[in-house]
């Protein structure tokens, strides 16, 4: 078997210069024959091994019953079904070979977007911890993305948490900015928004107030959404590299600084900028309603001795003078706020961080002065005119008279008891009386 320069030196030779297969054989040392093979073959010659066959041939058309049946199984259980005690590496590939062929095919059609009807919304969470949240506390934070399939218009911020109270309140903030409500929002099963295709009852009331539909995308259907994730994609390749934050508002005003020259960059797909595109999006949008919907998170606690709430990971003092009574805790996106009777009790900037105890320096004094008032309060019994009562009350000149307990008795009506027959004395007790 020549090689395959050879071979292009002999087409070469034939084809260009014309030279007859008896010289290129005695140019090239090679039989005529294998010139005259050259020159009939199109394609380079190239080494092929017969094949010896694999043992999984045998065990393919089972292996093909069993996953038309269970298209799911994993090649361990396949493997222990078949009895196979060969190389597991060997199963696998054969297995992962075969289970396309009896998978149902689920196709993927190219989405179009008209304008105002839908906003995909994703979580990105940049791929180191960035922001510092607290001393020794750095955080990757949650950055809700928000995208218009129409115009491609980007909108984004950072979050506390994923939880359903702070992915609404972000929402809402979003919306507001942009100016308008689109028909339907799209997610994936992100727990705070719902799973399985049941809204969580904050995205169910978000949704109903804003009039629009939250709309989940199936499990590993990526495409349902491809517009958010490409935009997470450029967040993470052309926003993040470079920069210092100094904390989370640090990280949402440069965020927000560079969000409007993003908006201003070519799209592909569109031929046009976000930015030119807006008006149409808008335009198609619904109104925002006229009463901001219910965000945030909020209960009700009876405020114990310790003056302090539990609000998300993080113990916030209250005003030491409603301690024992019902205080209402109202939490956003950036205060943690207490009320008691309508009255502001607490009033704290939210923190990011975890196991941290905020405190309010008048709390503080506050429960300092009723704790000394507790402690130099009069004493409930006072001394007696003998001189046996507290020493408050001596020094505050009280004389409080001691009741008998048949008081009570006559009081409360009821018989005083008779008097018990006196005791005889122990050598009395041992006398016996004989009468004669």
């Amino acid at each position: 078997m020549i090689t395959v320069e050879h071979w292009a030196e002999i087409r070469r030779l034939h084809l260009s210069e014309g030279m007859p297969i008896k010289a290129i054989a005695r140019r090239l040392g090679v039989a005529r024959n294998t010139v005259r093979s050259a020159l009939g073959s199109a394609e380079p010659p190239r080494y092929e091994r017969p094949s010896r066959g694999s043992v999984m041939d045998g065990l393919e058309p089972r292996i093909v019953a069993l996953l038309s049946e269970f298209p799911d199984m994993p090649a361990t259980v396949v493997a222990e079904r078949l009895g196979y005690t060969g190389s597991s590496s060997v199963l696998r590939a054969r297995v992962a070979l075969l289970r396309p062929r009896v998978r149902p095919v689920d196709p993927a059609d190219r989405t179009t977007y008209e304008a105002g009807q839908v906003v995909q919304c994703d979580l990105w969470f940049p791929n180191t911890a960035v922001v510092p949240v607290a001393p020794g506390q750095l955080l990757a934070p949650p950055v809700l993305t928000m995208v218009a399939g129409f115009s491609r218009w980007i909108m984004a911020m950072a979050l506390p948490s994923r939880t359903s109270t702070d992915l609404t309140a972000g929402m809402w903030s979003l919306l507001s900015g942009l100016g308008g409500v689109p028909k339907m929002l799209v997610w994936d099963n992100e727990a705070g928004i719902g799973q399985h295709q049941r809204l969580t009852v904050a995205a169910r009331s978000f949704a109903g107030t804003l009039g629009t539909r939250i709309w989940q995308a199936p499990a590993r259907d990526p495409e349902t959404k491809g517009v958010v994730e490409r935009a997470n994609g450029y967040l993470q390749t052309s926003f993040l590299p470079g920069r210092r934050f100094t904390g989370p508002e640090d990280f949402n005003d440069q965020l927000a600084d560079w969000l409007p020259r993003a908006n201003e960059r070519l799209v592909r797909a569109t031929g046009s900028t976000p930015a030119a595109r807006l008006g149409g999006d808008r335009a198609a949008m619904g109104a925002l309603p006229p009463v901001a919907p219910v965000v945030g998170w909020r209960a009700q606690v009876r405020l114990g001795r310790d003056y302090y709430v539990r609000v998300a990971g993080n113990d916030y003092s209250v005003c030491p003078s409603v301690i024992g009574r019902m205080v209402e805790l109202r939490c956003d996106l950036h205060r943690v706020q207490a009320r008691c009777a309508d009255v502001l009790v607490a009033d704290h900037p939210r923190s990011w961080a975890r196991a941290l105890t905020i405190t309010d320096p008048e709390h503080v004094v506050t429960a300092k002065g009723l704790r000394t008032a507790f402690q130099q309060r009069p004493s409930s019994t006072a001394a007696a005119p003998g001189g046996t009562g507290s020493a408050t009350a001596r020094q505050a000149g009280l004389v409080v008279a001691r009741r008998a307990l048949s008081d009570y008795d006559t009081t409360f009506g009821l018989a005083p008891r008779p008097p018990a027959p006196p005791t005889p004395p122990a050598a009395a007790r041992h006398l016996q009386v004989v009468t004669p």
